[in-house]
């Protein structure tokens, strides 16, 4: 069986040969740059230049050893672009490790600390000394939005122009189209394309999210003449990327943080209001065009949420954090799990991988497991990237537990 047809049968509520594996499949889903060289060093590879995928949050490229070694059956869209060393500029990550930025990103040094600009110079987020990622400086919309110029207020934020790979690597469709097809003619494992549609976050986005979440209650009207802007815009885009792009891969991911530690961060009736049509819209619109998988990216304590995700057309969610209040991951199957794919839970990252023993980490993910594989519906994937302080130690013992019947890591 091949990874992708692991995947994919996992996702039809199947039971594969094996639980399906993602691991740097998407940017919630990666290692921090600086804890990669620790990791490849635990597995026995030699030292390999460092390349930053996601300069905000500075995850690393995975390397094909790596993958390969761990059983690794996802990889990302992105990773069939920018494969020359002309796109890559030398940089030094927060601990004083040399890797390699996209050499469209250009951090600045300013004062002490990192910044990174818009193309039209303005300084968009700020890395204060010691963090070792990027913070959002600038809300466009945060003094006065003007709704007929979203895309101009978009290429000002930094989520929506700090690009990974493409980037500028694929300029038109023609480009991006290849790149694409390419990587599906080297790689069998599943393609998961990165989109977002970002609707609630599009609007902490651009107007900073307290304002935003007092919008939801105080001027209901402004949310969804804004919304129906971001979905048109939405709408357009995901035409023209899945048009390129739709024959080549398995699973379109979408983006909506909906949830905080202990409860969704709007009501039931809210989503429904204001965020449960578009979803559907955009949804449907992707399977329309391409045929591929839905996924939604979305942290949090989000489970009174999943009736209605499911129903607007969902098909997988990520990362099942479980951790928050009501997303155990035993109560989760029983009641949602012959219609979700759950797409992470496999490992807490909050306390059990950072701060746990090694003996630790393999008795929790043995643990999830049993109870999420069972009828498919599960890819494993520990709960959002592997932060810098975690130890290689213990990402080993969770690579070790989920391969235990096969031997595993003998690399």
């Amino acid at each position: 069986m091949t990874s992708r047809e692991r995947v994919l049968m996992a996702m039809d509520h199947r039971t594969p040969d094996r639980v399906p594996i993602d691991f740097s499949g998407h940017r919630s889903s990666g290692i921090a740059a600086m804890a990669y060289p620790r990791l490849r060093a635990a597995l026995g590879f030699p030292p390999h230049p460092i390349r930053v995928y996601d300069p905000i949050q500075q995850l690393a490229i995975v390397d094909e050893d790596v993958l390969d070694c761990l059983g690794v059956d996802t990889i990302e869209m992105g990773r069939g672009f920018a494969l020359e060393d002309s796109w890559w500029a030398d940089w030094e990550l927060p601990d004083g490790t040399p890797c390699q930025m996209p050499r469209w990103v250009k951090p600045e040094r300013i004062d002490g600390e990192w910044v990174l600009r818009s193309a039209s110079g303005r300084l968009l987020a700020r890395e204060p000394g010691g963090a070792a990622f990027f913070d959002q400086a600038y809300w466009p919309f945060l003094e006065d939005d003007d709704l007929d110029h979203i895309p101009e207020a978009m290429a000002e934020c930094m989520w929506t122009s700090i690009a990974s790979p493409p980037g500028p690597s694929a300029p038109d469709a023609e480009s991006l189209r290849a790149g694409a097809r390419k990587l599906r003619e080297r790689s069998s494992r599943a393609i998961v394309a990165l989109f977002g549609g970002n609707l609630l976050e599009m609007g902490q986005f651009l107007y900073r999210m307290d304002n935003f979440m007092a919008m939801l209650g105080e001027a209901p009207e402004r949310v969804h003449a804004f919304l129906d802007k971001i979905t048109e815009i939405h709408l357009a885009n995901l035409e023209r990327f899945l048009n390129a792009v739709g024959p080549y891969i398995d699973i379109i991911s979408f983006g909506d943080d909906l949830g905080g530690q202990n409860a969704p961060l709007l009501s039931p009736g809210m989503y429904r209001e204001f965020l449960k049509p578009r979803h559907s819209v955009l949804w449907h619109r992707a399977k329309q065009l391409a045929g591929a998988k839905v996924m939604l990216h979305c942290c949090g304590a989000v489970r009174q949420l999943l009736p209605d995700l499911i129903e607007a057309g969902l098909d997988a969610i990520n990362p099942v954090q479980i951790s928050c209040r009501g997303m155990d991951a035993e109560s989760l199957k029983r009641e949602f799990g012959s219609e979700l794919t759950f797409w992470g839970g496999g490992c807490d990252t909050q306390r059990v991988l950072p701060a746990g023993t090694p003996d630790e980490v393999g008795e929790h993910v043995r643990k999830q497991l049993a109870v999420m594989t069972p009828d498919g519906g599960f890819v494993f994937q520990q709960v959002h990237n592997i932060q810098a302080n975690v130890p290689a130690e213990n990402i080993l013992a969770m690579f070790e537990a989920v391969r235990s019947g096969e031997n595993a890591l003998q690399c």
